[in-house]
């Protein structure tokens, strides 16, 4: 259902029409961000520009987007790269799921388009990964297909110039659609995510600076702010973890993956979980250590406390310095299991708070092992 202080407009005026759309080009023309992936014309990189850019803020990205290219320069290297080195050049990005979906997508493309993005919005959106908003950021700004793109910075925009408490992104496509420029269609699109970005923001608003403020509904009732709608926030629940740094006597640490499909898939990680009601920390690590592979250790002193916060919840995690006591480590779930010297840690990828623990650990006096050959 569609609520809005005014009715929703798809009668607009081709005046009203073309005089929002060329002032905000021309705005875009003069003020655009210059970034690294501005003015690029290899679909392969757009693509990879928009999948980081998902759920990722630019400032946060541009390093990770030259980095990424760097190591897969095209979509025949990112096909044939190990997912491991993928994660790990992904790693501390978060939303891990992007980067296996960008691994598969590319073995798509190699596999049933020669190795070429295909330039179309249907094709686009059958690959692993790219939903409504990918698809037509790719093919507006790739190939210049008239398709809208609405990220939440251009949802904000179109909500507050219309006065729209509630609209489903179908609609505010549909209504992205009646401005696009069948010229530059990727240009529009970047505009509005762009004016979104630095004039329209969440809070405090710019709009003296907005090249399109005088036909702003918004603006004009003096509560800009007021739009989109927010809805009430959960309350985020928070969790004690515990994990194992177990050790061998040659001083290796032993690490496990985790599901390729789970939180954080694919990523490498020092066994442990959630603590029960009326345990202490160490009597979890114990368990959680035995539960997940099978091996009995001695929990000693606490390495370091790390919080973290994921999309929809929030960690303390506590890792302890452990000794294997009894048995052989092996998965109960049968997922890889490896004991690696400190120094090799490097090579492969973990979650956040886990590299927090690592590191540590590595910079600990006496605790790095040679590095394998």
């Amino acid at each position: 259902m569609l609520r809005s202080s005014v009715p929703f407009r798809m009668d607009l005026t081709h005046a009203h029409i073309d005089s929002f759309r060329s002032a905000l080009l021309r705005w875009f023309d003069a003020h655009q961000r210059a970034l690294p992936w501005r003015h690029v014309a290899d679909p392969y990189a757009i693509w990879v520009s928009e999948v980081m850019l998902q759920q990722t803020r630019t400032d946060q990205a541009a390093p990770y987007y030259t980095r990424f290219l760097e190591a897969f320069p095209t979509v025949f290297a990112l096909a044939a790269a190990d997912l491991d080195a993928i994660l790990r050049c992904w790693e501390g990005l978060g939303y891990y799921a992007r980067a296996r979906h960008l691994h598969q997508a590319a073995q798509a493309i190699v596999r049933d388009h020669g190795g070429r993005l295909p330039a179309s919005y249907e094709a686009l959106r059958a690959l692993p990964g790219v939903g409504p908003y990918t698809a037509g950021a790719i093919a507006s700004i790739a190939f210049g297909l008239p398709h809208p793109a609405i990220d939440g910075n251009a949802r904000r925009v179109l909500t507050r110039y219309f006065a729209l408490h509630e609209a489903t992104d179908r609609h505010l496509r549909r209504l992205a659609s009646r401005h696009l420029p069948h010229a530059r269609p990727g240009d529009f699109n970047q505009a509005l995510m762009e004016l979104g970005a630095v004039i329209c923001t969440p809070a405090a608003p710019a709009c003296g600076k907005c090249p399109v403020h005088e036909g702003c509904k918004a603006h004009a009732e003096g509560n800009p702010e007021r739009y989109p709608t927010r809805k009430a926030r959960k309350k985020v629940p928070h969790y004690d973890v515990a994990a194992g740094a177990v050790f061998d006597s040659a001083g290796r640490l032993l690490i496990q993956r985790r599901p390729r499909e789970a939180l954080l898939g694919g990523l490498w990680e020092l066994p442990g979980g959630k603590r029960r009601q009326g345990e202490s920390l160490r009597e979890t690590c114990q368990r959680e250590v035995q539960e997940e592979l099978g091996i009995v250790v001695s929990v000693n002193e606490l390495i370091d406390r790390v919080r973290h916060a994921y999309s929809h919840f929030r960690i303390t995690l506590y890792a302890f310095r452990c000794h294997v006591v009894a048995g052989t480590p092996v998965s109960a779930q049968q997922l890889p299991v490896r004991w690696v010297a400190l120094s090799d840690l490097a090579d492969y990828a973990f979650p956040r708070a886990n590299r927090r623990i690592l590191d540590a650990l590595v910079q600990a006096p006496g605790n790095i092992t040679p590095r394998k050959p």
